[in-house]
């Protein structure tokens, strides 16, 4: 046993190894990441213009009341709520990829593992957050499922 315990601490320890050709990835995963961002940026800075806009709009006129009356009665203030929660759920991910971007490129370029430790756990909490909006959607679908099924059911 004591064999066992001595081997192993005499072993060196052996750290991950990023090679030329890995950082090359990153890097190029952070510039794509990057353009990404700005993209989700562009979409959300649209998305909360138009759900003022429109929500607005639909407030006032009496053709899109009407209509917005045949798509479910979500009315103005439900479109812009609709659309701005839609937008920060656009908004949150690409920030975590801008993140993610700009602390990569400053860990890659100038070999500061401290900044690429950040990055690599803002890419982690990229992946969290659309596992949990995956399993929020995959859940709604199965509740509408369900609902359905027995909607029919007593309906018969």
């Amino acid at each position: 046993m004591d064999n066992i315990e001595t081997a192993q601490e005499q072993e060196p320890a052996h750290g991950l190894i990023i090679s030329e050709e890995i950082r090359s990835y990153l890097y190029d995963l952070a510039k794509w990441a990057n353009f990404l961002a700005i993209v989700g940026f562009a979409i959300t800075g649209l998305m909360v213009i138009s759900a003022f806009t429109v929500g607005a709009a639909m407030t006032t006129s009496k053709e899109l009341q009407a209509m917005s009356m045949q798509m479910g009665g979500l009315g103005g203030v439900g479109f812009t709520i609709f659309f701005l929660i839609y937008a920060f759920l656009i908004f949150y991910p690409s920030l975590l990829m801008f993140k993610y971007a700009t602390k990569a490129k400053i860990g890659i370029l100038y070999g500061e593992q401290e900044n690429l430790n950040e990055a690599i756990s803002k890419l982690k909490s990229l992946f969290k957050y659309w596992g949990i909006l995956a399993i929020i959607v995959i859940c709604l679908y199965g509740m509408l499922i369900i609902s359905a099924v027995l909607g029919g059911i007593a309906g018969a």
